[in-house]
């Protein structure tokens, strides 16, 4: 069951990035993630307070949040913290480069999550594993040969510098996660996990927004996209947490599943924003996808 629902979340995350590539497209980036944030928040805003008065109805259509200790509200804090940084980094890069340069390197995610958790937890890496890094990575290098022709040189252009640090920050929240899912109620972290995004980028945005020169602002434009963003991202992640939150599931398998939602957002850039080299970024995506699905099998 983990696993469909991991899939479904892997959907919903693909259609996700799209409205965030269309939001982003030659539009100020901190408005729009908070503008998105706070739809998130403003969703499980009447969920939470609900849970309060009407616990047994909540419960009924599980989307009961529960009161958490100080303790867990501060691990939630630390993950809005490692999740907005990750995000502020991943929205410029999709600002800034061809959305299917983005998805085929976000989808190395589940590499720099196998990675952590031999750091973390001392794993060890099988002749499967092995095998997915080194194709991931062999066709994570072709890929770089496909931006130079485009002129995005991977070592020296900020905004691929800034797509990995972001990915590398997401893989440290699913592991993150997995530790959460332990101690502290899905539906609470997902649901405080909104409202403390929008407290950590409020501030940001007054920063960004008043305290630059007007000269030196982006112009911000209303999309509809922009909330659209906000609401599949609650919806995946919803599915998302769902999937941890079964004993037996794993994270290595739950972020592999999830990033095959690149799939749908690089087709969808090469239809809508009519993107070069597409054929060879198909292949290339291809090759990270598959040595993704033999980390896969190799962490079963």
């Amino acid at each position: 069951m983990w696993v469909i629902l991991a899939l479904a979340s892997a959907v919903l995350l693909g259609i996700y990035e799209v409205f965030k590539k269309l939001s982003v497209h030659k539009n100020a980036v901190i408005p729009v993630l908070f503008i998105s944030t706070l739809t998130s928040s403003i969703i499980f805003l009447p969920v939470t307070v609900g849970s309060s008065f009407y616990p047994e109805f909540f419960k009924t259509i599980q989307l009961y949040v529960p009161e958490i200790t100080g303790q867990q509200h501060f691990l939630i804090f630390l993950k809005s913290m490692l999740v907005v940084s990750s995000w502020i980094l991943a929205f410029y890069a999709v600002k800034n480069l061809p959305i299917t340069i983005v998805a085929p390197i976000r989808a190395t995610g589940p590499i720099w999550t196998l990675l952590g958790a031999i750091l973390i937890f001392s794993e060890h890496l099988n002749a499967f594993q092995w095998a997915g890094v080194i194709i991931t990575l062999l066709f994570f290098y072709m890929l770089s040969t496909t931006g130079k022709s485009e002129g995005i040189n991977f070592t020296t252009n900020k905004w691929v510098f800034f797509i990995v640090a972001g990915t590398f920050l997401g893989a440290a929240s699913g592991l993150y996660d997995k530790f959460l899912m332990r101690r502290i109620d899905r539906m609470a972290v997902q649901a405080w996990f909104s409202f403390y995004q929008v407290a950590i980028l409020l501030p940001i945005l007054a920063v960004n927004r008043w305290r630059l020169p007007k000269g030196e602002r982006t112009p911000f434009h209303w999309r509809w996209s922009i909330p659209l963003i906000g609401v599949f991202l609650v919806m995946a992640d919803y599915l998302y947490f769902n999937s941890l939150s079964f004993e037996d599931s794993m994270i290595s398998i739950v972020s592999s599943l999830r990033r095959g939602g690149v799939v749908i957002s690089f087709v969808v850039g090469a239809l809508v924003f009519h993107e070069k080299n597409i054929g060879r970024k198909a292949i290339y995506l291809a090759g990270i996808l598959i040595g993704i699905l033999l980390i896969s099998l190799g962490s079963k």
